[in-house]
């Protein structure tokens, strides 16, 4: 069966937007990799300041390859300046998250809605 990855991503009440429309502007950016099977944005509703990113892979394997290619790619690579070289000026915007926590979990049972 599957596996699950939450990604738990501590946003402050005044970055709760940008981080939403960063993510909607980020639309097809997964969901072409292989072995991806669901993604889903979780926002919190009461009593925290964190928010879920949820996605579902074929393979512990699928997600590992696409952490170390297109989602490596996507965030710059973690190298200084991305792929333009080493431009100074701040051009990369401020991560709207204060923290990032990833869960991993195997799916053992899952249900759909019965027709």
């Amino acid at each position: 069966m599957s596996i699950v990855k939450i990604n738990v991503l501590t946003v402050p009440a005044e970055q709760r937007e940008v981080l939403e429309q960063r993510f909607a502007s980020r639309a097809g950016a997964v969901e072409g990799s292989d072995g991806f099977e669901w993604f889903e944005l979780l926002r919190p509703v009461e009593g925290t300041d964190q928010y879920l990113v949820y996605t579902r892979w074929r393979s512990e394997e699928d997600f590992q390859a696409w952490m170390n290619g297109s989602m490596k790619a996507a965030h710059g690579g973690g190298g200084a300046g991305g792929s333009e070289g080493g431009s100074e000026g701040g051009e990369r915007p401020r991560p709207a998250a204060s923290g990032s926590t990833l869960w991993s979990f195997e799916v053992v049972q899952q249900a759909s809605p019965k027709s």
